[in-house]
C-alpha cells in the first residue's frame, strides 16, 4: 500500500472512495501510510441503500430492479466518489459482508470499481470465512485494483 500511495503522489493524482460494507475501513487503511494526505480526498459511507443514490448519485432504478449488490452499483459508487470528491480515481465497493444473505445474494460476494480517468473496471469476489475475513478482502481487493491500475507491472 505504501508503493500505491507514493504512485499516486509521484503521478500527482487523488483517489476518493464510496464504501458500502467495508464503511470507510479503505479510507482507514490508506491513512494508515504516511503521506496519504496528499492524495485521499475523502469518502462516502453508503451503508443504507437510500444513501448510495442520495449521496453517490447511484440510480435509484438501478437500485429498485437489481439491490445494492451488484456489479453496476459499484461501477455507479466508484463514479460518484470520483465525480462527488473531485478525485482522479474513484472506488466503490458493495457486497455482503454475513452472516446472512442480503436480498437473495450469497455473503462473500462482493462487487467493486474503480473509476478513472481512462474508464471503469469491475470485479467481483467470492469470499469465505467471517465478516471481518470479508471486509479486509475486499479492502485489500479494491486498492489492488487500483494498483494494477496505476503501478507499472512487477516482474
Amino acid at each position: 500500500m505504501t508503493a500505491l500511495v507514493a504512485g499516486l503522489r509521484a503521478r500527482a493524482e487523488t483517489v476518493a472512495t464510496a464504501e458500502s460494507l467495508t464503511a470507510g475501513l479503505v479510507c482507514g487503511a490508506l491513512t494508515s501510510i504516511p503521506g496519504s494526505s496528499a492524495v485521499l480526498r475523502g469518502g462516502l459511507v453508503v451503508y443504507a441503500t437510500d444513501l448510495k443514490a442520495t449521496l453517490a448519485g447511484v440510480d435509484a432504478a438501478l437500485l429498485a430492479e437489481h439491490g445494492a449488490v451488484h456489479p453496476s452499483v459499484a461501477a455507479q459508487l466508484a463514479e460518484g466518489a470520483r465525480d462527488r470528491c473531485g478525485a482522479t480515481w474513484g472506488l466503490g465497493l458493495t457486497g455482503v459482508a454475513g452472516p446472512d444473505p442480503q436480498d437473495g445474494v450469497a455473503p462473500g460476494t462482493v462487487h467493486l470499481a474503480v473509476a478513472g480517468p481512462n474508464g471503469t473496471i469491475v470485479r467481483t469476489l467470492t469470499e469465505r470465512g467471517s465478516r471481518a475475513d470479508v471486509r479486509a478482502a475486499s479492502v485489500a481487493a479494491v486498492l489492488e485494483l487500483l494498483a494494477e491500475r496505476i503501478l507499472p507491472p512487477m516482474g
